[in-house]
């Protein structure tokens, strides 16, 4: 098509074989550049590294499953007033809401019982929170 299109002036079989065969080179070039754009050439096969499914890594259920059962027996050790502040953190409440609900005096009794009930909690569950 390009000699035909392009170098239609071109008759002589001498001067056609070595322009065909430079055109041919330069396709090739060509298409070996765009290849090496796209990374054609870098590609992984998929089977090579297979997807990671939806489902839980079972070790990671099973160490979720045991921090719950922790913290489910912590906090069944602390007093009524951690559990209720834990219950309402739970429940997405922010820290005003709960000093209204608890009938705090002060914001800042909030943040002290917060930080006294997640220490206590701590020291039930071993003084970690990773299993």
């Amino acid at each position: 098509m390009v000699i035909h299109e392009k170098y239609s002036h071109v008759e002589r079989l001498q001067d056609l074989l070595p322009l065909s065969l430079q055109i041919l080179r330069f396709k090739l070039f060509a298409q070996r550049r765009k290849a090496m754009r796209h990374g054609e050439y870098t590609q992984v096969s998929v089977d090579e590294y297979p997807l990671r499914g939806d489902a839980p890594n079972p070790e990671e259920v099973m160490a979720r499953k045991e921090m719950l059962t922790k913290l489910t027996a912590g906090i069944a050790l602390l007093g009524k007033r951690c559990q209720e502040l834990f219950r309402h953190k739970l429940q997405g409440r922010t820290f005003p809401e709960i000093r209204e609900l608890m009938g705090a005096a002060a914001l800042n009794t909030v943040y002290t019982w917060d930080h006294r009930c997640r220490q206590q909690l701590l020291g039930s569950m071993g003084g970690r929170w990773e299993p």
